[in-house]
């Protein structure tokens, strides 16, 4: 019996992962549920899950969840703030955590369960984009496992031989091929993207996903901090990560080897897959799934991903390129910039601009420490305020 700690209970990837558990309650336990503030739908998952701990934001939020789970009948303790979900990812009870958090906020609860030498089941892919080397140098230091949750890099993860050792080359590993949708824009006339509302950004064509996300899959941000992503799991270079429009979501990624074999990871777009893959490994379990059906597809359609359709994707290279904190000053820009677009202060196409600007007017540094990721995302977060205003 597993114990669990989910970051992001409330969100799609939480959801998710709750119903794979719930299949295989001889296997897993939930230890502690988090949510920020979305306190009814927490409640209830504690009322089914009975876990020992659910931690939100605020204390007026931990008052409003305590109120709940009291006329549940629900005995779970209740924590609220940033230390209280390092406690929880870095508990001596917990054997993994799901790390799922979305944006920088999941950076120092994800940094405290490698520290502990958890399992990491990582779907907050900001811990790699804005400390890679610090991340991955906690989870050596530790002992920790790191187990991929975005389908991309979990498929990956899947066409690679188990003796890989993040080392380009061995076991013949000569590219990394990660697929992306191409989201709702793909065919739509580049100069009408100015007028693209955030109803039209948030509506996938294939996945269901919080609006944060879906709006950087509209602009190829996600599958650029997913490059970044892939740089710092697998020691791959920029050069050698390649990005290749899939518009059916069937192939999650591939591997290409020296010898002109691709590995090809394929299944229906459901999270709960590569969810179950990492929650067994190196087991299968069940996850709800169908097969896919591939004489109903029919066919499988692939092109090169266009910069002026998609200049996030070329931001997100040139980021990893420049390296130091200039991964940190992109995601921070774009959370900013995606947020204001949300709250309809800024148009579409001015998310790429305001990216852009921040990350030609800040100087970069070295990532050091944690201390001096988190003054570079401020920085960025600060400029970017800036510039909406």
């Amino acid at each position: 019996m597993q114990q669990i700690t989910i970051l992001g209970a409330t969100g799609s990837i939480g959801v998710s992962t709750l119903d794979v558990v719930a299949r295989h309650p001889d296997r897993y336990r939930v230890y502690a549920l988090t949510a920020h503030h979305r306190v009814e739908e927490l409640a209830a998952q504690c009322e089914r899950f009975q876990p020992a701990v659910a931690v939100v934001g605020t204390a007026q939020t931990a008052q409003t969840l305590r109120r709940l789970l009291d006329q549940k009948g629900v005995k779970t303790e209740v924590e609220y703030g940033a230390a209280a979900l390092c406690d929880v990812a870095s508990a001596s009870d917990v054997d993994v955590v799901m790390a799922a958090i979305v944006g920088a906020a999941g950076l120092a609860p994800t940094l405290a369960a490698a520290h502990a030498g958890k399992k990491i089941l990582l779907a907050n892919k900001e811990a790699l984009v804005m400390s890679g080397q610090l991340f991955m140098d906690a989870i050596k230091a530790s002992g920790a496992t790191l187990l991929p949750i975005d389908s991309e890099h979990n498929a990956i993860f899947q066409c690679l031989p188990q003796s890989y050792q993040r080392t380009l080359g061995s076991c013949g590993v000569a590219k990394i091929l990660l697929t992306a949708s191409g989201g709702p824009f793909l065919n739509r006339s580049v100069d009408t993207l100015e007028a693209v509302t955030p109803e039209e950004a948030v509506a996938h064509p294939n996945w269901v996903m919080g609006r944060k996300i879906s709006v950087d899959s509209a602009t190829m941000m996600n599958k650029g901090l997913e490059v970044i992503e892939a740089h710092w799991l697998f020691g791959v270079p920029a050069s050698l990560i390649e990005v290749v429009i899939h518009p059916q979501s069937v192939i999650h990624s591939m591997v290409s080897y020296v010898d002109g074999s691709v590995l090809a990871q394929l299944g229906n777009p459901d999270m709960r897959t590569p969810i179950a893959h990492a929650l067994a490994y190196p087991e299968r379990i069940e996850s709800g799934v169908s097969a896919i059906n591939l004489a109903k597809i029919g066919q499988l359609a692939f092109q090169d991903p266009d910069f002026e359709r998609f200049p996030c994707l070329k931001l997100a290279y040139d980021a990893l390129l420049a390296g130091g904190t200039a991964p940190t000053i992109l995601n921070a820009a774009n959370e900013i910039a995606v947020e204001a677009f949300l709250n309809r202060k800024i148009g579409f196409r001015e998310i790429d601009r305001l990216i852009a600007r921040v990350m030609d007017q800040l100087p970069l540094g070295d990532v050091a420490d944690i201390d001096t990721v988190l003054e570079h995302d401020l920085r960025a977060r600060e400029a970017a305020q800036s510039f909406i205003q």
